[in-house]
């Protein structure tokens, strides 16, 4: 990577109540569980090809809470997973993902790529 590359967050999401996660849970269990192999297969063979790239390899999800002038309280939205990447451009980052695993075998929706700015100086 040259100094003309940026860091990208990759963003995966996938909305539990849509029918494509409702399917991949009626499935018989075995098939569940081969597509699961399948996919963490699948999911580390982009790792390893696409390990060059990868700034932060982020992680899966867990519940969430929302902090804000009204306080805590909990909340859902559809994010799943996080990665970091660098590329030259953001289409170069997003083409990164194409045919990923997350939605070509497991049931997520997308991924969604986004450039991490620069904090503004303090003026």
């Amino acid at each position: 990577m040259n100094s003309t590359t940026k860091n990208y967050l990759a963003i995966f999401l996938g909305n539990p109540n849509k029918s494509m996660m409702d399917a991949f849970n009626a499935l018989p269990e075995a098939e569940r569980m081969k597509r699961m192999k399948e996919g963490g297969d699948a999911w580390h063979a982009w790792v390893e090809k696409h390990k060059g790239s990868i700034v932060e390899m982020g992680s899966p999800l867990g519940k969430t809470k929302r902090t804000s002038k009204s306080g805590v309280e909990d909340t859902r939205n559809n994010m799943g997973a996080w990665t970091v990447v660098r590329a030259g451009s953001h289409d170069e980052a997003a083409k990164m993902f194409e045919n990923h695993p997350h939605f070509t075998i497991f049931p997520g929706e997308c991924v969604e790529i986004m450039e991490c700015l620069p904090i503004p100086p303090k003026v």
